[in-house]
């Protein structure tokens, strides 16, 4: 079990890096992004927030209160690992999408865009695959996703899915209406709509097939587990922290 944690967690690592790498793809491309991401772009550029990392933070953190409301038996510890989640998943995007900016994506040729922002769907989807594969700790998103479909659909992922983008999207035309202009909504956005979850169904399959689908009661938390989980998220993490603060404002506008 033990070794299986390391295993797991790591996944969960490279999780996050691949899935912070294609948002900030689609986000630097600007032909649009997954929609929650597009929603929260939009917030940041609406109200001049200057801060990508923290508007996605917040955003999750709104969504982990909303699912906490809809299902009263859903424990706290399962509140505070997903906010274990979205912590380094915002940082992570503000930095990588920080890092792709002296390339000026969005003045590349309009091919090169599109494979890009494809590109960045498709890490997205792989990303999620593996997190929800190693299951300790999800984000907001999907546990809201999760939530609606066997508590309201009787387990219809398909009407679950739909339902729990009506929420972004009900954001990005607010603040469309709001600033009259729309940020990182484009090809990538209606990929992501129609395609992301047959995307990651394919990779579930085909993707690191010796990653089983775990339970999340599965993790045990012993001393060793626990060091190791503290060292290496201190030695992944804190450059990204220490670069964050130096990072300015990332704007961009159809």
């Amino acid at each position: 079990m033990y070794i299986d944690f390391r295993k797991r967690f790591m996944f969960l690592v490279l999780s996050l890096l691949i899935n912070a790498t294609g948002h900030a793809l689609t986000i630097s491309t600007n032909l649009g992004s997954a929609v929650w991401t597009a929603s929260a772009v939009n917030i940041n550029n609406c109200f001049s927030i200057n801060s990508l990392s923290l508007v996605i933070f917040l955003e999750g953190l709104a969504v982990n209160c909303l699912v906490s409301l809809i299902d009263k038996k859903r424990k706290i510890s399962k509140f505070l690992l997903d906010l274990l989640f979205i912590t380094p998943f915002s940082i992570l995007v503000q930095y990588f999408t920080s890092c792709l900016e002296g390339l000026n994506l969005q003045h590349q040729l309009l091919l090169i865009r599109i494979i890009l922002d494809i590109l960045g769907i498709v890490f997205i989807s792989l990303a999620t695959s593996l997190y929800q594969r190693a299951n300790i700790v999800l984000h907001p998103n999907d546990d809201f996703m999760q939530t609606i479909r066997f508590m309201f659909l009787h387990g219809d992922a398909t009407k679950a899915q739909i339902i729990h983008f009506l929420v972004p999207l009900s954001i990005i035309v607010i603040t469309t209406v709001i600033s009259h202009a729309i940020w990182a909504v484009g090809i990538g956005t209606i990929i992501s709509f129609f395609f992301q979850g047959s995307m990651i169904k394919w990779f579930d399959i085909h993707a690191f097939k010796h990653l089983k689908h775990y339970d999340i009661g599965c993790i045990i938390f012993r001393t060793d587990n626990v060091k190791f989980f503290c060292i290496t998220v201190l030695l992944l993490f804190s450059p990204f922290l220490r670069q964050n603060k130096r990072d300015g404002p990332q704007r961009q506008s159809n």
